[in-house]
């Protein structure tokens, strides 16, 4: 291991990295949007709008995040859609995302007794208020470990963007590796900057579901 070659290494993995973590978090934000508006409409049992959601969640979760991206980044052109590579990444993950994070929210929508909805509307609550109070907060809390395990999944699933060009850090390491031969050295480097992107992010879910059941959410 030649520890200088890694310290002369560092400043393209710290930029990789900012990509990554930049790229990883718009698209998980716009995943959860997409996973709750799906999650909402299969709860609401509309025929239309349930198998619709259906077919993109199958759709999505059925097909790999690199075809995915493949056809966002090459095949839209095709049809006059021209984007670039950042927004290609956000909305490949973003669209594998929201399928995940769909069945998460919908697993935890589910989880809610009918009862409590009845007792909402009897004390003269409307549809979106026993929504917004009743039911979203503990469907939320009871979807919390798929919910990090996704957004873990998806931070991991962003070593696939090399493959439309994206400097992060899988093709930091790949370039690297190609351009100086130090094989070892750029995969050393590659885990520790994995690790410390996604460890913080475990340790915080952790921390959270530990609240949450202390607080008596999700029981």
């Amino acid at each position: 291991m030649d520890w200088d070659v890694i310290a002369s290494f560092l400043p393209q993995y710290e930029k990789a990295a900012w990509l990554t973590l930049r790229l990883g978090v718009i698209g998980i934000v716009w995943a959860i949007g997409i996973g709750l508006v799906c999650a909402v409409l299969q709860y609401d049992k509309v025929p239309v709008l349930r198998r619709l959601v259906g077919a993109y969640i199958q759709l999505s979760r059925n097909t790999p995040l690199l075809v995915q991206l493949f056809f966002i980044y090459y095949g839209l052109p095709k049809v006059g859609i021209r984007t670039n590579a950042e927004i290609c990444g956000i909305a490949g993950l973003a669209f594998l995302g929201g399928s995940y994070m769909a069945e998460a929210f919908r697993s935890g929508l589910e989880a809610i007794e009918p009862i409590q909805t009845e007792s909402a509307y009897s004390l003269g609550m409307n549809r979106w208020q026993t929504m917004r109070y009743i039911i979203l907060p503990q469907a939320m809390s009871t979807s919390m470990p798929a919910f990090m395990a996704n957004v873990i999944f998806l931070l991991k699933e962003t070593s696939v963007f090399s493959a439309i060009s994206l400097m992060d850090l899988m093709f930091t390491a790949k370039d690297l590796i190609g351009m100086y031969s130090k094989t070892i050295e750029c995969l050393f480097l590659l885990v520790v900057f994995y690790l410390i992107i996604l460890l913080p992010v475990s340790i915080v879910g952790s921390l959270i579901e530990r609240r949450l059941r202390y607080a008596g959410f999700g029981s």
